[in-house]
Formats: structure tokens, sequence, C-alpha cells
């Protein structure tokens, strides 16, 4: 049977290191998931834990800070003041949009790597959604008002600026009996994002774009695998419209590299970094690490994520791993690994009633690791963001 660390052993491991670095997904780590991503909360008293660790904390998202759907908006909420976190600092620093929008505790943000041409589509992305999600529901669902499925539409589009995507939990709601009509529906979201894609194309952004589904069971031919629905799951709720190279183990190593900077002055991997410079393999990622960071500089290393995915594929005998988490996670055991640290990786188990995914209970693990994947979590919060943030403040006491 699996043996986890326990809360209290992996707090005593992180205080006993002076140069540490945890980086951290968010919805579903210290937000609760929920089927209409307007609705999502913060907790008021994580946030001014996150601001006890200054430098030692970074956000690793997919998500974004700014926008009417931004973190920034929940962190405003949660202190219930537009004001209070750009003037103390409480904003959640790091990295959002899976790499390319960064900002500090203050809310000062860039999106390195970023043309302005990919910016200005960007843009036009969440109208052309509008346009052909109408139509597929028009025909999918024909039977609801011209209200109700307003209200879907209008839930299912997030307008985030860097990342528009297409979230179906509320459109699953009404098939949810019918996992067969999941599957049509997940589908009928690829297409819509696919014809997105080849739109792209004709602005002269062949290279530009990539689709990213949450969760996924990884790569097949540079094309993420769609989990589809099974009885116990949805499976992929989410596909986001992104920048290429925007993948969180890019991510990991453009935080790295200011976390450097601003402890030595010096940036490992340049100033100009961005995650369209990164290597694209996990060997060629701890490989550049180790020819540019010296042991001393490279922090402990915590990660915590919750959307990891494992599925056997009995035609083929092999396993199929991916989730958005699975990467900059893996890739922080590995420099553990590599630097001879006592690296963290944390899972939280995120399922609920509004979002339901696999969860591990005690030594199952089913449909988030097996017996061959090299991933191994040091720690298992088994109750969801309520759980994680407790242990968090807990961690904060001590710096």
């Amino acid at each position: 049977m699996k043996s986890f660390r326990t809360k209290e052993e992996v707090i005593n491991t992180i205080i006993s290191e002076e140069n540490i670095l945890i980086v951290q997904d968010l919805d579903g780590v210290c937000i609760p998931l929920v089927q209409d991503p307007l609705k999502r909360r913060l907790n008021e008293e994580y946030v001014n834990a996150v601001a006890k660790l200054r430098e030692k904390f970074s956000v690793l998202t997919c998500g974004e800070h700014e926008g009417r759907r931004g973190v920034n908006r929940l962190v405003e909420k949660a202190l219930a003041s537009k004001t209070k976190a750009k003037e103390n600092g409480l904003y959640l620093p790091g990295l959002a949009a899976c790499g390319v929008e960064f900002q500090d505790r203050f809310g000062n943000s860039s999106h390195p790597g970023l043309k302005d041409k990919e910016i200005n589509f960007l843009a036009k992305v969440p109208k052309m959604m509008k346009s052909m999600l109408t139509k597929e529901l028009q025909i999918f669902l024909p039977n609801l008002s011209n209200e109700e499925r307003t209200k879907l539409i209008d839930v299912a589009i997030c307008d985030t600026r860097f990342t528009p995507t297409l979230n179906f939990n509320e459109i699953f709601t009404y098939v949810k009996a019918d996992f067969e009509k999941v599957k049509d529906l997940q589908l009928t979201m690829e297409k819509i994002m696919n014809n997105i894609l080849k739109e792209s194309n004709n602005y002269g952004l062949e290279n530009s774009f990539y689709l990213h589904m949450m969760p996924n069971l990884g790569l097949k031919e540079g094309t993420e695998i769609m989990k589809y629905a099974t009885k116990n799951e949805f499976g992929t709720t989410d596909i986001q419209f992104i920048i290429n190279g925007a993948i969180k183990e890019a991510g990991l190593l453009l935080l790295l590299n200011k976390y450097i900077s601003n402890k030595t002055g010096t940036y490992p991997f340049g100033k100009n970094f961005n995650v369209r410079d990164a290597p694209k393999t996990l060997k060629e990622l701890v490989n550049l690490c180790r020819d540019e960071i010296p042991i001393d500089q490279m922090p402990m290393l915590i990660g915590v994520g919750d959307t990891v995915t494992s599925s056997k594929d009995t035609k083929n005998n092999v396993w199929q791993r991916g989730g958005s988490d699975r990467g900059f996670l893996t890739l922080i055991q590995r420099l553990g690994e590599s630097y001879k640290k006592t690296n963290q990786v944390i899972f939280v188990n995120s399922c609920n009633d509004q979002v339901l995914r696999p969860r591990i209970s005690g030594s199952d693990m089913r449909g988030i690791s097996d017996p061959n994947d090299d991933l191994k979590f040091n720690m298992v919060i088994n109750d969801g963001p309520e759980e994680y943030i407790e242990w968090f403040k807990k961690l904060a006491r001590n710096f």
C-alpha cells in the first residue's frame, strides 16, 4: 500500500530549508471547483497566508490574473476592497495563462513572449465561440428556450484575455444521466475549438496556438488527448485556446529564473527568457537547469496541483497519462532527484458534487495514477481546498 507523508512531516521538511519556492495551481487547490467559473470564491485567510511567504510562493495556473474572470477579482472580493491588495501586496504572485501572464504581489503584470498580432486575434476568439456554440446548441438542445440557451452560453464562454476557454460543466448537467450525450457534447466542444484554430491560420498565425484540454490523457502526435466521459466522471470539461509553448513545466523555469534573479541579481536563463524559449522535453528542461543553475542557488521546490490523470488503454495495453499539473509536478520531482533536494509533490483531491473527477482513496489511485507511473506524490490532501487551506495557513505561520 502506498504510504503518503503526514501534513506535519511535510511542514517540518519545508521549514527546515531556508531556500524554498512553493509553486501552486489555483482552481481545485485553493479554490473549490464550480460549474460556473464566475461563482468561484477565494478564502481571505488564505490570501493573507500567501502574503507571509512573499518571494517563497508563486502560482502556476491556466487561469488568469486580470479581467472580470481573473483571480485578482477573487482576491478583491475576499478582502472586500478594490484597493487593499494593491496597497499591501496581497495579490497572488506568479504565472497565469499557463505561463504567459506574470504578476508580482502588487498586481504589476507583463506578458513575456506574446506578440501584438496574437493578442489581437485572441480578443476575437470569444465572439467566434459564441457564434459557433449558439448554432450547435440550437441543434443539440432544441427544447431549451432562447433565454436558457443564452445563459448556458454565457457561462460556457470564458472570455479571458490570453486563454479564451469553453467550459461545458453547466451544459453537461442537462444531459448528465446520458454519458453518450456528454461525449457528443465533448466532441462538439472540440469541433468548435478546432475551427477557431483553423481560423487563426488565415491571420498568418499557423504556429501560434494549441488546444489545452482539462483534464486530458497526455499527448498523441503533439495533440492533447480528450478524456471521454464515463459513468463516474465527466472527463474533459474545458478546452482552452492557448499560446504555443505555454505549458506549466516551461512556466516553472520562468518562475525559477525570476526567483533566482531576485536573490542573486542574475537571471540564469537570461533577462528576457519566456516559455517559448524553453526546451520541449522534461529531460531537456532538467539539463538546462543543471547547465545554468548552480546547486547552491536551486531552491527546494514544493509543487501543489490537482489535475493529474492516468487511464489504461486496454486495446493497446498502454497507460495514457496527462493532466495540466502532471508536467510541472513531474519536473519538480526530477529536479529534486537531480539536485539531491527534498522536493515535495502534493496532490489535492478536487472532486466535489459540482465537478466529478477521480480522487485518491487510501491506496486506490485509479484515474489519477497507476503502478507504473513515474510521478509519485509525497502528500495527498483528501478533503479538497478547504483542508488544503487549513494546512497552508499552518505552514505560513512559520514564516
